[in-house]
């Protein structure tokens, strides 16, 4: 079924935290309808800022939202002016405090969202699709993933029948619950009608516990790596539980 689901929500609670995270009550739908306003909200207003993951923490008076960027200083803005604008409107969709975490990601070409994103772009600037698949692939395995895979989806090169088309390079393992597979779907908007890219990313595989907390679910997607995020297995770790580790032999019972 790991061909199937989607790998992100698929490893949810063992090696990727949630993107929201409070607790709503009798009002979980508001909430959870706000949530999408925030989101829908800032991926236009940051548009040009490449936002690869927008998290977002709840408390009683206070809304925290952290987002990851590959461009910070379009956020930031000259002293800080822009974040001040944003904090305000966003004021207005919640009637809440609000205080924005900025964090950099510091390999974008590891992001399947920016990479998506980033092709879609191309599609819509009338670049040959094969070519944007390419080049994107070839600037992620040289940043050091272990494998990528590109779906494209559509009328490609204007054909009158839609049809998808599947790069891949390395090794993208979905069934494998401790490869760190990120996944990402973006829409290109052309003359000819709307065409999908679907984008698969393994950065390695991550072994023991991971921390799971909203900081630093956003550190690791800033491009900061786990101790053993580039493979390789580590016999100090814990993995698999808290098994017995003594004499595994079975021992004759006494007579």
């Amino acid at each position: 079924m790991g061909q199937k689901v989607n790998p992100i929500s698929n490893r949810l609670g063992i090696i990727r935290g949630w993107d929201s995270n409070w607790y709503g009550g009798k009002k979980y739908g508001d909430t959870l309808l706000e949530d999408s306003k925030i989101r829908k909200y800032m991926n236009a207003r940051l548009a040009k800022a490449s936002v690869s993951r927008i998290i977002i923490e709840r408390t009683l008076k206070l809304v925290t939202i952290t987002v990851c960027t590959s461009r910070p200083g379009i956020i930031i803005g000259k002293g800080g002016q822009e974040v001040d604008k944003l904090k305000e409107e966003l004021k207005k969709i919640t009637d809440k405090e609000v205080q924005i975490n900025i964090f950099e990601v510091k390999r974008p070409e590891l992001d399947a969202v920016i990479v998506a994103t980033n092709i879609a772009r191309q599609l819509e600037g009338k670049i040959a699709y094969r070519r944007a698949v390419k080049m994107a692939i070839a600037s992620t395995m040289r940043m050091g993933a272990e494998g990528i895979k590109i779906q494209i989806s559509g009328r490609l090169n204007g054909a009158e029948m839609a049809r998808s088309e599947m790069y891949k390079e390395g090794r993208t393992p979905l069934h494998t619950f401790r490869a760190d597979i990120d996944y990402a779907l973006a829409e290109a908007l052309t003359k000819v009608g709307l065409l999908g890219v679907k984008v698969w990313i393994c950065r390695g595989e991550v072994y023991g516990k991971r921390d799971l907390a909203p900081s630093f679910a956003a550190q690791k997607d800033s491009g900061r790596r786990s101790d053993n995020a580039g493979g390789g297995r580590d016999r100090d770790r814990d993995r698999g539980g808290d098994r017995d580790r003594g004499d595994r032999r079975r021992k004759k019972p006494n007579r």
